[in-house]
């Protein structure tokens, strides 16, 4: 077959249509001890796919960078990721940062994936979280769906606040 005259068809894949929703900026990390990136290209791929404006800080993001980071950008959401299963020690350590600083206070922030080294995430550990200033918790079970309602839920409220303060 001669290569420059052979017609290949290609469909495209399964796309994720993004919702008429206002875009949001989403400041998301790794948490401090994982050095995994795989988990980070997903969910910035997500989110752009989806419309919303990523700053992607990497693996091994330590509190202090996360704050100064968030102190500067002032993302309408904070996306943490875990996969090396110590999401819960770090998730506190770096969430309690973030709700220290007042102007940070407000922002919403979630953690999802390996929470726990035993893989299934411990209830009380999920309530640990969200004791501590989580917004949201999402486990590797859930798939994305969870987290689109709880994006559409935010986006709500930030329209409401808009409307709101004009």
């Amino acid at each position: 077959m001669d290569f420059h005259s052979a017609h290949i068809e290609h469909s495209p894949g399964p796309v994720l249509e993004a919702p008429a929703r206002p875009s949001l900026t989403v400041l998301l990390t790794g948490v401090a001890s994982d050095s995994h990136t795989w988990n980070l290209v997903f969910l910035e791929l997500l989110f752009t796919e989806l419309g919303h404006r990523v700053v992607n800080l990497g693996p091994c993001v330590p509190p202090e960078l996360l704050v100064a980071t968030c102190q500067q950008v002032s993302p309408d959401l904070i996306v943490m990721s875990s996969v090396n299963g110590h999401g819960l020690r770090d998730g506190l350590r770096a969430v309690e940062a973030v709700r220290r600083c007042p102007e940070l206070s407000g922002t919403a922030a979630v953690i999802g994936g390996k929470l726990g080294i035993a893989g299934v995430s411990d209830r009380a550990h999920i309530r640990q979280l969200l004791d501590a200033g989580f917004d949201a918790v999402f486990e590797d079970a859930e798939g994305v769906q969870p987290l689109d309602e709880f994006l559409a839920g935010l986006t709500e409220r930030l329209v409401e606040n808009c409307i709101g303060a004009s």
